[in-house]
């Protein structure tokens, strides 16, 4: 299965990806990893993976349609199978969501439709929730509302900071992204034969 991770920042859920000898040993191959950031550490782990990396800011277009066929006109060559979003900040709009329709995932760090959008575990931190979680879903139109693929929930501790939560959040992300893509290339691979 072919497929692009798009990233913005640390990365630690494309490495959680990159680095899972399982994920490869099914078939999975990461083509590309698109960033809009430039300085974002990410880069740094798709080096380190020798993944080919494709950075691509909204600011050196006219509008985001130019934006998102240039990541398109990027894709299509790999013949890319899916699209999996992993801390990427940006809204995905028409012109992607019609390249790959039903075949763009993303994770979020909150129990959706609570806490969508940015600083989701800063909010639920600050609201005081007792249970926070991890959503991963298709995308669509919206922001954080397509249907959901798969929610686990983090409880708070007594003694959470909201950095000792948020850590607890990125791990439940990584072994819920390599489970879903697990599914994934099951599922394909029963097809397949």
């Amino acid at each position: 299965m072919r497929v692009a991770v798009f990233a913005s920042g640390n990365g630690s859920n494309f490495e959680a990806i990159a680095k899972s000898d399982e994920l490869r040993n099914l078939g999975l191959e990461i083509e590309l990893l698109v960033c809009d950031q430039p300085q974002a550490h990410v880069l740094k782990r798709a080096e380190k993976y020798h993944i080919p990396v494709f950075v691509n800011r909204l600011a050196d277009y006219p509008d985001r349609n130019a934006y998102e066929q240039a990541i398109v006109d990027k894709l299509k060559p790999l013949k890319i199978e899916y699209v999996l979003l992993a801390g990427y900040m940006k809204v995905v709009t028409k012109t992607l969501l019609g390249a790959y329709p039903n075949r763009i995932i993303n994770i979020h760090p909150s129990l959706l439709p609570k806490f969508s959008g940015l600083e989701a575990i800063e909010r639920a931190f600050a609201a005081g929730d007792e249970v926070t979680g991890v959503t991963i879903h298709y995308i669509d139109e919206g922001v954080d509302t397509g249907p959901v693929i798969k929610q686990c929930k983090v409880v708070r501790l007594r003694n959470d900071t909201e950095a000792s939560l948020e850590a607890r959040i990125h791990q439940t992300e990584h072994q819920m992204y390599r489970q879903v893509i697990l599914d994934l290339l099951n599922k394909n691979n029963e097809v397949a034969k």
